[in-house]
């Protein structure tokens, strides 16, 4: 039987994972400029609001399927079309990546951090680990 401390420990920790991890996302989109580049590539810069609602509504509709455990009955060849799909996606992530390196010092400069970087990246270091570490062995 989970206690009151233990109930309100496994909020505070999934809603500072949730913050972290959905921050980390929307950083990741707007300082690499991911959707305007896509639409500048693709040549459908007019239709940046639609992209826009299709990233945030796609983001909201999984998170729920996620959260309620909902599924869908779907042909096995749709599988195929989303696989292809998220590798499209994970490839542009992967290639982007390449431009990320310089998110944390502009980000410490903006905020007014740069003499503590060390200690954000160790800060990040030491909670993905124990995050890691607590998944594998506790939950």
């Amino acid at each position: 039987m989970i206690t009151l401390l233990g109930w309100s420990a496994a909020v505070v920790t999934g809603l500072a994972g949730g913050i972290a991890v959905g921050s980390g996302m929307v950083a990741f989109l707007l300082v690499l400029d991911i959707i305007p580049r896509l639409l500048q590539v693709s040549r459908a810069q007019n239709r940046i609001r639609s992209c826009e609602i299709a990233v945030i509504a796609g983001s909201l509709v999984f998170t729920v399927m996620d959260f309620f455990n909902w599924t869908l009955s779907v042909p096995v060849w749709w599988t195929g079309v989303f696989g292809l799909f998220a590798g499209a996606f994970i490839g542009m992530l992967s290639a982007a990546l390449t431009e990320i390196i310089n998110v944390l010092p502009v980000l410490a400069k903006r905020v007014g951090m740069t003499s503590y970087m060390v200690w954000l990246l160790m800060a990040m270091i030491a909670g993905k680990v124990l995050g890691s570490l607590f998944e594998w062995f506790i939950y």
